[in-house]
């Protein structure tokens, strides 16, 4: 009897979560829609809501602000990033833990469509680019112990650690403006890539 009633709670659970979780996506969805079509500074949250069918006070419980519609909360963009770092193999280097969290942060898009609104609207929208700006700053400042522990071995100090912080965001950015110059085409880690090399090299 006990099993049964274990069983059931996690079924219910398991129901509760995927209904958040598709009520969070289709608030997302009309939020970026309308976005795309009329600009983010021009869409209120109260349209989005009754758009999405839902009130501002159950939006307001999946993302706590219009920013968060776009690209998540600060704290949990800077623990994917860090937390994506820290449970690297203790042989791989600073530059590839970084590659892996760029890696987990775009997995959270769900298409390359999806991806391409967001970072479109980011980069075309002045109070999103500000804070996308300074949500950087902050996670490189969170990254820099992780990687200066693993740089430790060889010698590198916190100036250089710091760079190769700076340097990895820079050649992200940099990715990210030439996918969307180019509509989407192509794969964002691989312009990373020849970016990272050619300013390696």
């Amino acid at each position: 009897m006990t099993q049964g009633t274990q069983g059931k709670g996690a079924t219910t659970s398991t129901l509760w979560d995927r209904t958040r979780q598709l009520a969070a996506q289709e608030i997302l969805q009309t939020a970026l829609r309308l976005f795309t079509q009329q600009g983010y500074d021009e869409t209120t949250i109260a349209q989005i809501a009754r758009e999405a069918g839902v009130s501002q006070r159950t939006l307001f419980r999946y993302f706590g602000t219009k920013e968060d519609l776009i690209g998540g909360t600060e704290e949990q963009f800077a623990t994917l990033l860090t937390e994506t770092v820290r449970k690297q193999p203790a042989d791989a280097g600073a530059w590839e833990a970084l590659r892996a969290a760029f890696k987990a942060a775009l997995s959270l898009h769900e298409s390359p469509e999806q991806a391409l609104e967001r970072f479109r609207l980011v980069h075309h929208t002045n109070s999103l680019r500000a804070a996308y700006l300074g949500k950087r700053v902050r996670c490189q400042e969170e990254l820099l112990p992780l990687l200066e522990a693993r740089l430790a071995p060889s010698g590198t100090d916190r100036g250089q650690a710091r760079a190769i912080v700076a340097t990895a965001f820079a050649c992200f950015d940099a990715a990210t403006a030439t996918w969307l110059e180019s509509n989407g085409q192509g794969d964002i880690l691989d312009l990373y890539d020849q970016g990272l090399a050619a300013v390696r090299s």
